[in-house]
């Protein structure tokens, strides 16, 4: 389950509950499309260009919004791989058409991280699915105020579409 912060043309901005990175090493969010597919090339023309847009929107916004990302940065991850595990619901083997949906995470990199598995200038590290709940156990999310704050930064750029530097 996760909690929807922002939805557009381009799809929806929503925090994890599963979070892959605690909010004080840069926080997470992810991005989902304009409509659930397994692969992006199923997406029309316009809906990838919206997502693309949307994307990148929230990137800039964290990069505004979040204090501890000042001076860092953004990865982003397209994923959906813990959704063909075996151990994941339904148990058993699975197809990636039945069962993957893209998404996009957006985890910030602050340059003050301080977990191991964040450290600035490495490769994020990412558990097994089998280790993944008890791994994010302990991360927090981005609080309402700085969602919000995120939020209103996607708006602003989806209005202006302009880059300002």
């Amino acid at each position: 389950m996760s909690s929807e912060i922002f939805r557009g043309e381009g799809g929806r901005i929503v925090l994890p509950t599963l979070l892959l990175c605690d909010r004080h090493d840069g926080g997470h969010l992810v991005v989902e499309p304009p409509r659930p597919v397994w692969e992006r090339s199923l997406l029309m023309p316009a809906e990838l260009c919206a997502w693309a847009l949307l994307v990148a929107a929230a990137g800039r916004a964290m990069l505004q919004a979040l204090p501890m990302l000042e001076g860092g940065c953004i990865n982003y991850w397209e994923a959906g791989n813990w959704a063909l595990n075996d151990l994941s619901e339904p148990q058993g083997p699975k197809r990636a058409e039945t069962h993957r949906r893209v998404h996009l995470h957006l985890l910030g990199r602050s340059r003050r991280a301080r977990a191991p598995h964040w450290q600035w200038g490495e490769s994020p590290r990412f558990p097994d699915f089998k280790d993944a709940a008890q791994w994010s156990a302990g991360f927090a999310p981005l609080t309402d105020h700085e969602c919000e704050a995120v939020a209103r930064e996607v708006q602003a750029h989806l209005r202006n579409a302009e880059p300002t530097a």
